[in-house]
């Protein structure tokens, strides 16, 4: 009997301990940060190095352009025809210069990010060939409902930057966001080579980047959902493909969960 009492008050104490710590190993942090062993959230080594317990523990941050070389920009931009409008608009220059605001003071970023925005950069600008959407003028994306960014006369909201900013709303949001005024001169995005990068760089921060701890997958749909279950299966492919691709030259693993 006492031997029982003894191995139950051990059992007892090894599952106090054990929950203990894997309550200590989670703490709550978002997706793109790590949680060290005293339980606190950070991005720095402090967090994500050798004390590192939940979070992209294994994914170093490192300066964006020591990652995004003119090397692996080129890579990209090069594949676009001699004719293409964006490949003497879109610049390394210009993405660095956008970078810089979206990233902490030391622009640091993983290189899984950059596979995943430069996938998405690659698919929707076609190699960085497109500066605007191709008969986007015809269409209006106007949401007259939108009383918070309503529409100004005139103006046309169609797809413009890498991530082709679309409708009013995204425009009054970014732009508020940038300190520029998108909803009266939306037009600056396909002009201005920075500010089309920032839009992009904005979308992907706000909706893009809390989900990719989820897979890459996640990241498509809420880029362009109507690609998922069966909508555009081609276009799926062709964003997995590009990422995979970038994985393998950043040296990352793709990780699981790729499709919508």
């Amino acid at each position: 009997m006492a031997l029982t009492k003894i191995s139950l008050v051990f059992l007892l104490c090894l599952f106090s301990f054990y929950c203990e710590t894997a309550k200590s190993q989670y703490c709550g942090c978002s997706p793109i940060l790590c949680c060290n062993q005293f339980g606190f959230c950070g991005s720095s080594t402090a967090f994500c190095g050798s004390s590192c317990r939940s979070g992209p523990c294994r994914i170093s941050r490192e300066p964006v352009d020591k990652i995004v070389t003119q090397k692996f920009f080129d890579g990209i931009i090069s594949q676009a025809g001699n004719g293409c409008p964006g490949k003497r608009f879109y610049t390394r220059d210009s993405f660095l210069e956008a970078a810089n605001l979206f990233f902490d003071v030391t622009s640091y970023v993983t290189r899984l990010e950059i596979a995943t925005m430069f996938a998405h950069f690659t698919r929707e600008t076609s190699n960085f060939c497109y500066i605007e959407e191709l008969n986007g003028s015809s269409i209006n994306y106007c949401d007259e409902n939108n009383n918070q960014y309503p529409c100004e006369q005139g103006k046309s909201y169609f797809g413009r930057g890498p991530l082709q900013l679309a409708w009013n709303y995204n425009y009054g949001q970014c732009g508020q966001s940038l300190g520029l005024d998108l909803l009266r001169q939306p037009e600056l995005v396909g002009s201005n080579s920075t500010v089309a990068f920032q839009t992009g760089l904005w979308f992907l921060t706000n909706t893009v980047r809390p989900l990719l701890n989820q897979g890459f997958g996640a990241t498509i749909r809420a880029i362009n959902g109507m690609e998922c279950n069966g909508g555009n299966s081609g276009a799926v492919n062709a964003r997995i493909g590009y990422y995979r691709d970038y994985c393998g030259q950043l040296g990352v693993d793709p990780g699981l969960n790729l499709s919508c």
